[in-house]
């Protein structure tokens, strides 16, 4: 299936017309129409506009692997560190979203990377 095909198949998930899936992301129905029928590449600010818009997963919508949509966790995190700050924290908010996009597998090295990072400072503390 191709990314024209993924972004209908959505499209219809989400149960928008062509006008409404558009107009969420700032565009007009023929420019949806246009990636749809594969007439118009997907282009990258189209795509992550897609994902960040709709919580879609990037990996899906770019090779068809994984779900469709992101788990809400990454969204879940975000609401509750806006409710402890007491506003949005732009920081944070990128960290998640860039975290969001990470493979399974980039997701372990991050953590093994700070695990071994804390260990290293528990251990300087120590000497």
């Amino acid at each position: 299936m191709t990314q024209g095909h993924r972004v209908r198949e959505l499209r219809k998930t989400l149960d928008l017309t062509l006008e409404k899936f558009g107009k969420k992301l700032g565009v007009g129905k023929t420019a949806i129409s246009n990636i749809e029928n594969e007439t118009r590449n997907l282009t990258e600010q189209m795509l992550l506009s897609i994902c960040r818009e709709f919580n879609v997963n990037e990996e899906w919508l770019r090779d068809g692997t994984g779900e469709m949509f992101r788990a809400e966790e990454e969204n879940s995190i975000i609401a509750k560190a806006t409710m402890l700050l007491g506003e949005k924290d732009p920081l944070f908010e990128a960290f998640i979203n860039t975290y969001s996009k990470l493979t399974p597998k980039n997701r372990e090295l991050l953590y093994q990377f700070m695990a071994d990072f804390s260990q290293s400072l528990a251990d300087k503390k120590k000497e």
